[in-house]
């Protein structure tokens, strides 16, 4: 991670405290205010534009010994600080450059125990830090909040902590929650009419934090307890039987996951945050020229489906060639071999009829790269010999799924996973997995991960409708790249779906299912659908691969949580633009501003004229533009408009 302009501005004040009192620090540009109250204890409240959006919270780490550091002890210093940098991420979501400029405070407490805040613009953010010479257990970890009156919640209600953290989001008055509504992150707040998204980055040796709902206008965060037993109920869920009394057994110096908050007066800013990457570790990986973001032929989705060919269809050697002949034709990057290849309880041996060193030469030879598909304790269990052997055969990335948990001990196995499998040029994706961190700038072999209700709950669900699509980019996308996996070939109306299991379908018009690529972000973004659907639909196919999965820049240009999106992504000289709709038919207005000053080309999908009927018609059209030009955009109900625009030669 390149850092342009240096390292950090310390303006540092000092003051030793004797009584409790208030401190305060301001983003940037002066709209956020935090107001930080400590010795004894550390409550805090947040404001923007001079409106109350975080009332009182409190924070605390409690130890096994009943200590809880800086509960009754006074503050030792206070310091101020600022940050001025810019960070060059190895694989960019959103931004090729991202200004990373903030306002801090330090709190130091007697005991050893330090509290950071950072206030940037587009949000809020808190850590402990503590200085012990022993290690330490953590019992539990204080995070109390409590939003002003009125206060909404757009809520990810899950059942335990044993969880896929795939959900949809209710929307809810937060008076309504109570503590049997368990929560995983991000989730997010609307209080006094700003946005408030909760998340957490840098989540190293801890578990991940939860919420729990804690009367009116409040919640609690929670953790997993530290796993005493384990119960293997088949060879991808092991479930914790038995637990420790405590959260963490941990390092006594060390700093601890950030509590970050995202702040935005609009919803598309929400989308625009690159909080959760400015919070976490720099890279770790010292070269990092071999790892390569790209699109993915996947095989799972559409059950391998392809047709007209000579061959019996399955998990065998001629079918994921067709599928590297498939990418190779079309530019794409990588094939995947999902679920089936290796023989259970071992991923060092695959089934008979594949042949993953010869798959890769193949592949190899046709510019194409191979991902294996791995449940995470199989592989976990044989880590080192695994990922020296998928370096010898040729293999480029693991896709490690099942995970189901972020306490302590599967966090670490994240940890253990992205480094060793860096040491050996292997990609990761996580599925099965807790939300983004920021793990990607840590670690960019993290290409993307899945905790999201994707495109694959199609099969056996009515849950991934249009509505749902566009909540993810303002709720889950915020915290990181998603593995969403869109690319349905068989779209359905809405009074027309039904989940087939091995011949699925989405829900919404075809463009809305390609307009998903400019929308959603993940540097290795899969194309669900069988490749023969692909072929037999190729002037979509044409379009959908040309779509980068790394962008320079990013701009919202209209936006609603829940109802429509229209943003543009830019990739060199290039602008993507994708817009969706829920099941409301709607016209928004493209304005070009945007575009540097020059005539450009315009490639266009947008719903057919008959897509109301039948949503798979679509119309392709080429025009020019210039910049400054407005464009009305029509989208039927569950539809969708894409298009890319080129500077005129």
């Amino acid at each position: 991670m390149k850092r342009i302009i240096p390292g950090f501005i310390l303006l540092f004040v000092f003051t030793t405290c004797s009584l409790a009192k208030d401190s305060k620090v301001t983003s940037p540009d002066g709209k956020i205010t935090v107001t930080v109250r400590s010795g004894p204890g550390l409550e805090w409240s947040a404001a923007y534009e001079g409106k109350s959006i975080i009332t009182k919270a409190k924070a605390g780490l409690v130890l096994t010994s009943g200590v809880i550091p800086g509960e009754t002890e006074m503050v030792k210093m206070v310091a101020y600080g600022k940050i001025n940098q810019e960070l060059i991420p190895v694989v960019p979501n959103k931004k090729s450059k991202i200004a990373d400029n903030c306002n801090t405070m330090l709190i130091a407490f007697k005991s050893g125990l330090n509290v950071q805040f950072r206030v940037y613009n587009d949000g809020v953010a808190y850590r402990f830090e503590t200085g012990f010479k022993n290690d330490i257990i953590v019992k539990n970890e204080i995070t109390n909040i409590e939003f002003p009156s009125g206060s909404y919640t757009w809520y990810p209600l899950e059942e335990s902590f044993m969880s896929h953290n795939e959900r949809l989001y209710r929307y809810c008055s937060l008076d309504t929650l109570g503590e049997n509504h368990l929560a995983s992150l991000p989730a997010l707040f609307i209080a006094n009419g700003v946005n408030v998204l909760l998340t957490e980055s840098d989540i190293t040796d801890y578990p991940g934090m939860w919420l729990r709902g804690a009367g009116v206008g409040k919640v609690n965060g929670v953790h997993p307890y530290y796993p005493e037993e384990e119960k293997m109920k088949s060879d991808r869920d092991v479930a914790v039987t038995k637990t420790k009394d405590y959260i963490a057994a941990t390092k006594g110096k060390r700093t601890f996951p950030w509590r970050a908050f995202v702040i935005a007066d609009n919803d598309g800013k929400l989308i625009e945050s690159d909080l959760v990457f400015k919070l976490a570790a720099p890279c770790k990986i010292s070269d990092t020229k071999w790892i390569k973001p790209g699109q993915v032929a996947w095989d799972w989705w559409n059950a391998n489906n392809i047709y007209g060919v000579d061959f019996r269809a399955g998990i065998n050697n001629d079918t994921y060639k067709y599928y590297i002949d498939f990418a190779s034709k079309n530019g794409i990057e990588y094939i995947i071999l999902d679920e089936g290849w290796y023989k259970k309880g071992t991923v060092l041996e695959s089934i008979p009829g594949i042949d993953i060193p010869e798959l890769c030469r193949y592949a190899e030879s046709k510019n194409v790269g191979v991902i294996l598909w791995v449940v995470w304790k199989t592989f976990y269990d044989k880590i080192d010999e695994v990922v020296a052997l998928y370096e010898k055969w040729g293999v480029k990335g693991v896709k490690v799924d099942f995970m189901q948990r972020d306490d302590q001990p599967v966090v670490n196995f994240y940890q253990e996973a992205m480094q060793k499998t860096a040491e050996h040029h292997l990609l990761i994706d996580f599925h099965g997995a807790y939300k983004p961190d920021g793990a990607g700038r840590t670690w960019p072999n993290a290409l993307t991960r899945e905790g999201v209700k994707g495109l694959e709950n199609s099969k056996w669900s009515k849950d991934i409708t249009p509505d749902h699509d566009l909540m993810l980019p303002f709720i889950r996308m915020v915290a990181g790249p998603m593995d969403y996996t869109p690319g349905a070939m068989l779209n359905f109306e809405k009074n027309n779906f039904n989940p087939i299991f091995n011949r699925p379908g989405s829900q919404g018009t075809r463009v809305h299912q390609m307009a998903l690529y400019v929308v959603f972000e993940s540097p290795l973004q899969m194309l669900a659908d069988s490749p023969t659907n692909y072929m037999r639909e190729q002037e979509c196919t044409d379009f959908l691969v040309k779509i980068p999965v790394v962008w320079d820049d990013i701009k919202v240009l209209d936006a609603k949580i829940g109802d429509y999106l229209l943003l543009a992504r830019r990739s060199g000289n290039e602008w993507f633009v994708g817009a969706l709709t829920d099941w409301t038919a709607r016209e928004m207005q493209l304005d070009l501003s945007f575009l540097p000053a020059g005539n450009y080309n315009i490639e266009i999908f947008r719903d057919g004229i008959n897509a109301d009927r039948h949503v798979q018609d679509y119309k392709h059209l080429n025009s020019l533009v210039k910049s400054g030009d407005k464009m009305k955009i029509n989208l039927i109900s569950g539809g969708g408009w894409i298009a890319r625009i080129t500077p005129k030669q």
